[in-house]
């Protein structure tokens, strides 16, 4: 072997090398990443299906909120639930921001006057209401409208009890979807 093909031959070990050094680096960063900033849930209630049923399990992104990115109308989100903390934490869509006017009647939601397009939704509600959203709280409800236990009872989610936004169904395979 001659000397320049000896050093063609080491020139090329080495980048191959740093390439799968680089791979490996960036491959542990974002498995940490993933483990520290994603929970993993899994679905025990009926109160948002046809989206999620008991069973599904949920990758929730706990990154979602901590830069200047709110929340926005028709996320699904993993909060604390406002009157007990503690207990176990609650899976609900985002339906009103903080100033909005919440209007239900008729099986309708109205927000400021405004008729929500709800695509997800298979049955209408029932109960109707009037509320007004506070600065810094989320008004959220369950899929299943007539089977959830949300902001038409118990009230407002403060951004606080935020633990993150739900992105995707993993588990089982037939039930497979992106949440946003």
């Amino acid at each position: 072997m001659k000397l320049k093909d000896f050093h063609k031959s080491k020139f090329t070990a080495l980048i191959i090398l740093g390439f799968l050094f680089c791979a490996v680096a960036l491959l542990i960063v974002a498995s940490i990443i993933f483990i520290i900033g994603t929970d993993r849930i899994v679905i025990n209630t009926v109160s948002m299906q046809p989206t999620l049923f008991p069973g599904d399990y949920v990758i929730v992104n706990k990154l979602a909120y901590l830069s200047n990115y709110s929340p926005q109308r028709g996320e699904v989100i993993f909060f604390k639930y406002p009157f007990n903390p503690v207990a176990v934490p609650y899976i609900k869509r985002i339906i009103g921001l903080p100033g909005d006017q919440v209007h239900i009647a008729d099986g309708k939601v109205f927000i400021n006057g405004q008729l929500l397009l709800e695509p997800w939704l298979k049955v209408s509600t029932t109960r109707g209401g009037d509320w007004s959203v506070p600065s810094g709280q989320l008004f959220v409800m369950g899929d299943n409208r007539n089977n959830s236990s949300d902001s038409r009872s118990w009230g407002f989610v403060p951004y606080a009890n935020i633990i993150g936004r739900a992105e995707v169904i993993y588990l089982p395979p037939q039930h497979w979807a992106v949440l946003h």
